[in-house]
């Protein structure tokens, strides 16, 4: 029965009959070989296709979905590690006119429905980011959700039921009702931390828009916060309220008088610094004003005095980066050139000339394609790596590394831009220009031009415009650095740091894992070392001066070890309500994590300021296994009481520590693990 052909496809199939023949299929794959379970993979995908037809197949195949997995279905695809999966490409394999790609897509949307709903307990992916994942898909997918079809469903034909189906089943079990109020509290979220990457993001307010005017789209209640977003970029001033688009905003602004392109300012302004987001009627609006009206700059930027101040020194950098980088598609540059001003790094001698040189930089033929690989042709490839120059030095801490194992390179980039600008625009410079970094260690010049190869096979596009130039060239150098400490003893991580980071980076190191064995090693010992040199009530009040790079064991919600990740140690201080915490960059896109057994990563509403991740200094030392100091400060180790330092220690037992344990200490730890 070609039951996919037939056009009243309901009566005609037997539910109970296909999903026998599918336990079927995916028994004789998983019982295969390696090499022989290609030629089993059709007959479990026409199956499935066939089940996915019909409305209630979704959860035939959820109810499957380990099964099929442990099968081997996702075995040398993209879909095989959850964890690396990103949201937004979920939009082209869900309309891919291919059925296979539609197939697995469904597939692996139903295998973290079951994770995020409980029942299936994976080994890479937790039900926390499971749900958030998911989430994110029904945003992106908003149309499929409420039946807004465009052309490519209609080239899809009746695949585009699937993609209807999965997206309908995950939202009824993630909540009609709270996909679009939980997306809005997830934006909101996001934005909290002020990123630099912010496309996604505004992918997600426009779907919210759009089904907002949809007349078939029955929203009930939800969505009303999201007029603050949407107007965020599509109407934040009276002069472009209703989104007339540009050519119209231009012509008037040309007929409005002084007070109304005041309102205009500082309604733009606001409206950026309310949320960190750009419209693209403010870019048009800047570069309008500079042609004669530029006393409204300052407005339009939001700028505090010290930020008038520097825009008043600088007046004619300021002029020449926004004619050359800002225009409606890199208008958020202008929060970025807004918090640079703000801080006030123009008056360090270096900088302005180092602007001054990018603002009219060559780009080399391979930064050039970068660019427009990941942004398009217009504006040119330097209007956007000025845009990314000036988002890095204004939100140092908005920094993120994407899909790529490039966490070094990424925390690099933002201590350089937090700690050290100048050098950050000479590294950027080389890249882009000559498309070579040469750095040095230990006397040895490394150059990015000869090196093997680095962490990653290939540093994906999904990244600001800086990471996308500078990435690759710092991930090769990160690689061979390593290589040159072959042979050594111990964790290369010691020698490499702070050769990579830079002087300001501690020469003393301390690590609590045994490198050969992967076991813990003088863990007490660690802990109180950290103490001593950066809790204020063990180090002598010293806050620290120069951010340092430090390294954590990621843990899932259930505390289960992920890998070691890169992050660099701001500052430690009181939180409002007293408690004493350790404030942290992490380069992974979000810090809001549950790393498991109460240890929750707070990004908002603990004293942090944008861009930062904190924790309880306790529960942040019970995740740390690296960490640098000053070998000449450091002093005795800290008198910590026996009773935060077993609970320290029984932290890093019940999480990544669980099996770690040297055999001979075994008998003393267990019990306070328990």
């Amino acid at each position: 029965m070609n039951d996919h052909k037939s056009g009243n496809v309901v009566p005609a199939v037997n539910m109970e009959k296909l999903a026998q023949r599918l336990d079927e299929a995916t028994r004789v794959l998983d019982e295969s070989r390696a090499f022989a379970k290609l030629g089993k993979l059709p007959r479990v995908f026409d199956l499935a296709r066939r089940l996915l037809m019909q409305p209630e197949g979704c959860a035939v195949i959820e109810a499957r979905a380990e099964q099929l997995e442990k099968a081997g279905v996702f075995e040398g695809t993209d879909w095989a590690e959850p964890a690396t999966l990103l949201p937004s490409l979920t939009t082209h394999s869900l309309q891919s006119p291919n059925a296979d790609t539609v197939v697995i897509e469904v597939l692996s949307e139903l295998r973290l429905l079951s994770v995020a709903r409980g029942t299936y307990l994976h080994p890479s992916v937790s039900t926390e980011q499971a749900h958030h994942y998911l989430t994110q898909v029904l945003a992106i997918n908003l149309g499929l959700l409420f039946g807004m079809t465009g052309e490519a469903e209609r080239e899809q034909g009746k695949l585009a039921l699937i993609s209807q189906h999965v997206v309908q089943h995950v939202a009824q079990h993630i909540g009609y009702e709270h996909v679009i109020d939980s997306l809005i509290e997830e934006i909101w979220r996001i934005l909290q931390q002020r990123p630099i990457q912010v496309g996604d993001v505004r992918k997600m307010i426009t779907q919210i828009a759009i089904c907002r005017a949809e007349p078939n789209a029955d929203l009930g209640s939800a969505g009303r916060g999201a007029d603050r977003l949407i107007s965020s970029l599509y109407g934040p001033t009276r002069g472009c309220s209703e989104d007339p688009g540009t050519v119209v905003y231009q012509q008037r602004l040309e007929s409005m008088d002084a007070q109304t392109l005041q309102n205009e300012a500082t309604g733009f302004a606001r409206s950026m610094h309310d949320t960190g987001l750009v419209s693209p009627y403010h870019a048009c609006f800047v570069r309008y004003i500079l042609e004669g009206q530029d006393n409204l700059l300052s407005e339009a930027l939001g700028l505090s005095s010290t930020g008038r101040d520097c825009l008043m020194c600088y007046r004619e950098l300021v002029h020449i980066l926004v004619t050359e980088g800002v225009f409606p598609e890199t208008a958020q540059g202008l929060y970025g050139l807004a918090l640079m001003l703000e801080r006030g790094i123009l008056y360090q001698p270096p900088v302005a000339p180092a602007l001054w040189r990018q603002a009219r930089l060559n780009l080399c033929p391979q930064a050039r394609e970068r660019l427009q690989l990941a942004y398009g042709y217009q504006p040119q490839a330097g209007a956007w790596l000025i845009q990314g120059v000036l988002n890095m030095l204004g939100q140092p801490l908005g920094v993120g590394q994407g899909n790529n194992p490039t966490c070094q390179s990424a925390r690099a980039l933002s201590m350089w831009a937090y700690n050290d600008p100048d050098y950050l625009l000479q590294m950027v410079a080389w890249a882009a220009r000559d498309n070579e970094i040469v750095m040095h260690f230990e006397g040895q010049p490394v150059s990015s031009a000869q090196s093997l190869g680095g962490v990653a096979s290939e540093v994906t596009l999904d990244l600001d415009p800086v990471s996308l130039v500078v990435v690759p060239h710092l991930d090769r150098i990160y690689g061979e650095m390593g290589r040159m400490c072959i042979g050594r003893e111990g964790d290369p991580h010691r020698w490499v740091n702070p050769e990579f980071h830079g002087w300001s980076a501690g020469r003393g190191f301390a690590i609590n894992v045994d490198v050969a064995t992967g076991n813990l090693e003088d863990l007490e010992g660690f802990i109180r070392h950290f103490y001593a040199s950066y809790h204020p009530y063990y180090n002598g009040n010293q806050p620290l001066i120069h951010p340092q790079p430090a390294g954590i064991a990621v843990t899932d919600r259930a505390a289960r070890f992920i890998g070691w990740h890169a992050i660099t140690i701001l500052r430690v201080a009181l939180d409002p309500e007293g408690e004493m915490r350790a404030y942290f960059y992490n380069p992974n896109n979000d810090s809001g994590q549950s790393w498991g057994d109460d240890v929750n990563v707070s990004t908002e509403g603990k004293g942090e300021r944008f861009g930062e991740a904190s924790l309880p200094f306790e529960q942040f030392a019970s995740r740390l296994y690296i960490f640098h100091f000053d070998p000449l400060e450091r002093g005795e180790p800290a008198d910590v009481g026996e009773e935060e330092l077993q609970r320290v220690v029984a932290r890093v037992y019940r999480s990544w520590g669980e099996n770690r344990v040297p055999a001979k200490e075994l008998q003393a730890e267990s019990p306070q693990a328990d």
